[in-house]
């Protein structure tokens, strides 16, 4: 969704911003994403480093940015991609996709395996067979499903566990391109309804939507992926007739945050208050959110900062987890006071973006831009 040219933000601040298809950027929406991809950060940090039932287990509810993700993603190829099909073929659209999301695969896996093999207070559990280790990342860069490795939780992804969510990001590309752009509003309205019903009865009984993730709960990833992409293809479908208020980046990001420090809610009477409140996030506030962020505009003062973070979360989500890693073992094996882990923590974290912009910069962007020159392809990314 980010705008691939190099123009200066400066200069291009009070623009409106367009694809070079001609088409505007919900500038809000690339706001949010950036936003949702900083919580993220945010989550794993704390909770790797503290636990996860700690008065520092910050965002506890963050797990849920993969949904608000997949709904994003749903809505903008929607909106970018439902009126070209008449000049555009299925093989065009899959190498545009390619090229707008697998150079950072590629990076974040070999980041990926160099934090794993160089992490320098793993080395007690970073126990794996080198032929494992390689079959690991050659899966990694195909964004398969890779072999367990030793000092992870049993990630299908096991050396960049947030590429879990781009395999079914792919799947739900494919299943848009094959399928679903295809269907009439009302299919997609049904197909979320029922997919939504089958989420609330999983929420229940597991008592938490945190799951797809790992091997025990791989089921799950793509149930989340159908519900919240589905969402975003039928929001976009049928926003015309909906009545929303236009609420900036900064009051919608506030809003998130709110979603995502709520506490963990207890079972009742046999029924999960965490789980249903999981799923009422999923199916009642990011619609909200996205259709309201979609409609509006973010202003001269905030456009330089919804495109920063826009380009910026990608990157950010997709390359912070070694560091997570390696300061989550140096928690567990250094045992250092709070304060200390803290301040850790807040240099990780600039060090975390500052290595994202770089991956923008000198990678993503360069290798995108020669990858669309190379085969011909009309830079309309989203």
């Amino acid at each position: 969704m980010s705008n691939t040219s190099d123009l200066d933000l400066t200069k291009d601040a009070v623009r409106v911003d367009r694809t070079s298809s001609g088409k505007e950027h919900f500038e809000v929406l690339d706001g949010l994403r950036g936003s949702a991809a900083f919580l993220i950060v945010i989550f794993h940090l704390f909770n790797y480093s503290f636990g996860w039932d700690n008065a520092l287990s910050l965002v506890r509810h963050a797990y849920l940015a993969v949904d608000f993700f997949f709904g994003l993603s749903g809505f903008v190829v929607a909106y970018a991609y439902d009126d070209r099909w008449t000049r555009m073929s299925i093989p065009q659209f899959f190498r545009i996709r390619l090229i707008r999301l697998h150079p950072l695969v590629l990076l974040g896996a070999t980041l990926g395996l160099l934090g794993y093999i160089f992490d320098p207070f793993g080395k007690a559990i970073n126990h794996t067979p080198a032929p494992m280790l390689l079959l690991a990342y050659l899966t990694s860069l195909l964004l398969l499903p890779s072999p367990p490795v030793g000092g992870r939780h049993n990630e299908t992804q096991a050396l960049n566990g947030p590429a879990w969510s781009l395999m079914q990001e792919y799947l739900g590309n494919i299943a848009y391109a094959l399928i679903l752009r295809r269907l009439r509003a009302v299919t997609l309205g049904i197909i979320f309804a029922v997919s939504g019903l089958l989420l609330i009865w999983v929420a229940n009984v597991r008592g938490s939507l945190d799951g797809g993730w790992g091997y025990t709960e791989i089921w799950m990833a793509p149930l989340r992926l159908t519900v919240s992409f589905v969402m975003g293809l039928w929001l976009y479908r049928i926003q015309s007739r909906i009545r929303h208020p236009k609420i900036g980046l900064l009051v919608l990001s506030i809003v998130l945050i709110v979603v995502f420090q709520m506490p963990k809610f207890p079972s009742v009477n046999g029924f999960s208050l965490n789980g249903l409140y999981d799923v009422a996030c999923v199916l009642f506030i990011f619609p909200l959110i996205i259709l309201c962020g979609a409609h509006s505009k973010a202003g001269a003062g905030m456009m330089r900062l919804c495109k920063l973070s826009g380009r910026l979360s990608y990157p950010l989500y997709i390359t912070h987890i070694p560091f997570v890693y390696v300061i989550s073992n140096f928690a567990g094996t250094r045992h250092p006071g709070k304060l200390v882990l803290l301040a850790w923590i807040f240099v990780v974290l600039p060090l975390a973006i500052t290595v994202a912009w770089l991956a923008l910069k000198y990678f993503d962007e360069p290798v995108r831009a020669w990858l669309t020159r190379r085969y011909g392809i009309k830079r309309a990314i989203v």
